[in-house]
C-alpha cells in the first residue's frame, strides 16, 4: 500500500488524518492519502505569487517544450508516488480499480493527456488567437498592426475542485502550467492518481516544484481552495453550477446535457447516422459532459430509440481488465440506485416508454458495487420531465419535437451536434447562445477540437485585456 502525502508547493507533508483509497470490487486498499484541511489550504495560499513566480523566470517556449517531455514521462516512465513508484500500468490499473473505469479506458484517457501536452503550443496559438506568448509573460507588447497592447493575469494560480467520475477532465488544467500560472489541485477522492502523477511528469521535466500543490481532503478543502483563489474551477452537479452562476472567479463545469437534433431535411435518412449516435451515448461509458444524452427529432422517434436500444441495450458489465468492457462501476454506494430510483419514477409518466426494458434489468447490484446498463427513453414531448435528464452512464432520450421548437425547447447544451443543411435553420443554430460548442453535420458529441475551448476560454478566464500606453 501507497502512502501518498499532502504537497504543499512541491513539498511532501504526512497529516495525522488519512484516508483510505480502496479498490472498488475487492475493497483490497490501494493507497493512504493524507488529508489536508482548510487552514492548511489557507495558510498555504501566502506563497501563490512565488508560484507564478518561479514560472515566470522559464521563457514560455522552454515550458512547452518540457510540457511535451512531461506528457512522455506520463504516459511511459516509473514516476515517484509517495512513498513509493509507479509505473504506468500501475498507474491504469489503480485509477480502474478506484474509479470504476475499465482498463483501457485509462489508457485512452492518458493518451488523451498526452496528446495535448504534445500539441500544447498549437492549443495556446489557438486559443489567444495567434497572440505572441511572451506577452502573458510579460503583460505588454505590440500587435502585429503596431498597437500596444496588455494581458493582465487575473491570479497567480488556478485552483481546481477534481472529481473522480472521469478522468478525462484533466485535460483542461494541462494548458495552465505553460502559461506560468500555477496549479492548486483538489482531487476527488476516488482519483488521486492523475493530478500526482501529473505533478511528478512536470517536476521530473523541469517545472519548478513549487508551482504545484495538491490538497486531498473533505469538502472544506474544497472551499477553501474556491475562496484562497482568485480564479478556480469546480465540476459538480446542476446545483453546482446555479451557486456559483455570476462568480467572475470561478469556473463551474456540471452536466452537459449535450444533444443530437436531426433535422427535417435528414431525418428521414436517421439510419445513416446510428453509429455516430451510439458513439456519442456510449464512448467512455458515457460519463463525460460531452457525451450526448438527448437525441431529438420530429418523427422517426420511436424506430431511432428501437435501433439504440438494440445496439446499446444488450451490453453487459464485464470485469475492468477485459478489453470489451464497455461499462463504468458505480463505485460509492447506493449511488446507481438512487439514479435508478429516479429513472423509474419519471419512466412512470404517460408520455414516456423505456425502450431497453426488453433487454433485461439495468440495475446491476454486486457486493461492492453496482452497474447501470445502458438506457434509452422515448419521450414524446419535450415537456416530459425526463426528456432534459443526465445520468453518469449511457443513458439517452430520444425526443419527439418539431423542429420549429427544438431550440426554445431543449435547454442549456453543452455540446449540440446538427444534422442539417437547412441553411435558414442553421443560422437560428448558429444565433443560439444556450449552445457551447456547436457541430453542424454529422460529428459527434465527444469529437473534440482541441484547437477550440472546450467550455468557455480558459485564456480569457485567467487573462484580462486592458489598455496600455508608453510614453
Amino acid at each position: 500500500m501507497i502512502k501518498i502525502p499532502i504537497l504543499r508547493w512541491g513539498e511532501p507533508y504526512h497529516s495525522l488524518e488519512s484516508d483510505k483509497v480502496v479498490h472498488f470490487a475487492t475493497g483490497e486498499v490501494m493507497a493512504e492519502v493524507s488529508q489536508a484541511n482548510g487552514a492548511l489550504v489557507s495558510r498555504d495560499m501566502r506563497h501563490a505569487q512565488r508560484a507564478r513566480d518561479v514560472l515566470r523566470e522559464i521563457p514560455i517556449r522552454d515550458i512547452l517544450a518540457k510540457a511535451k517531455l512531461a506528457g512522455e514521462y506520463y504516459t511511459s516512465a516509473d514516476l515517484p508516488l509517495g512513498d513509493g513508484t509507479q509505473s504506468p500500468d500501475q498507474f491504469v490499473k489503480m485509477q480502474s480499480a478506484t474509479t470504476g473505469l475499465p482498463e483501457h479506458m485509462c489508457r485512452f484517457n492518458m493518451e488523451k493527456n498526452q496528446f495535448v501536452l504534445a500539441n500544447m503550443e498549437k492549443i495556446l496559438d489557438a486559443l489567444t488567437r495567434g497572440l505572441d506568448l511572451e506577452v502573458l509573460s510579460r503583460g505588454h507588447g505590440i500587435e502585429s498592426r503596431g498597437v500596444p497592447i496588455s494581458y493582465q493575469a487575473q491570479s497567480p494560480v488556478l485552483g481546481l475542485v477534481l472529481p473522480s467520475n472521469s478522468p478525462g477532465v484533466h485535460t483542461l488544467w494541462l494548458p495552465i502550467i505553460p502559461m506560468q500560472i500555477g496549479l492548486v489541485l483538489k482531487p476527488g477522492p476516488q482519483e488521486p492518481w492523475t493530478p500526482y502523477r501529473m505533478a511528478a511528469a512536470f517536476m521530473k521535466a523541469g517545472i519548478p516544484p513549487q508551482a504545484i500543490a495538491i490538497y486531498p481532503g473533505a469538502g472544506e478543502v474544497g472551499a477553501a481552495v474556491l475562496q484562497h483563489c482568485p480564479r478556480s474551477l469546480i465540476f459538480g452537479g446542476t446545483a453546482t453550477v446555479e451557486q456559483y452562476k455570476g462568480n467572475p472567479r470561478v469556473q463551474a463545469h456540471g452536466p452537459g446535457f449535450s444533444k443530437i437534433l436531426l433535422g427535417d431535411d435528414v431525418v428521414d435518412d436517421w439510419e445513416k447516422y446510428i453509429d455516430i449516435m451510439v458513439d456519442s451515448v456510449f464512448v467512455n461509458s458515457g460519463r463525460g459532459c460531452i457525451n450526448c444524452s438527448g437525441i431529438w427529432a420530429s418523427r422517426h422517434t420511436e424506430k431511432i430509440a428501437e435501433a439504440l436500444a438494440a445496439r446499446m441495450g444488450p451490453v453487459e458489465p464485464l470485469p475492468p481488465e477485459h478489453p470489451k468492457a464497455g461499462l463504468a462501476a458505480f463505485t460509492v454506494k447506493n449511488v446507481a440506485e438512487s439514479v435508478w430510483a429516479m429513472i423509474e419514477r419519471d419512466m412512470k409518466s404517460p408520455g414516456t416508454k423505456h425502450m431497453t426494458e426488453k433487454y433485461g434489468s439495468r440495475l446491476v447490484s454486486m457486493d461492492r458495487c453496482s452497474y447501470l446498463r445502458p438506457t434509452v427513453v422515448h419521450c414524446d414531448s419535450p415537456q416530459e420531465p425526463i426528456a432534459k435528464a443526465e445520468y453518469m452512464f449511457p443513458f439517452c432520450t430520444v425526443v419527439k419535437c418539431p423542429q420549429d421548437q427544438m431550440l426554445s425547447s431543449m435547454g442549456p447544451t453543452l455540446v449540440c451536434s446538427a444534422i442539417t443543411h437547412d441553411k435558414k435553420w442553421q443560422r437560428q443554430l448558429i444565433d443560439a447562445t444556450h449552445i457551447d460548442r456547436l457541430n453542424l453535420g454529422p460529428v459527434p458529441t465527444i469529437k473534440l477540437n482541441w484547437l477550440q475551448p472546450h467550455e468557455g476560454s480558459i485564456v480569457d478566464f485567467l487573462f484580462r485585456a486592458r489598455a496600455y500606453q508608453e510614453a
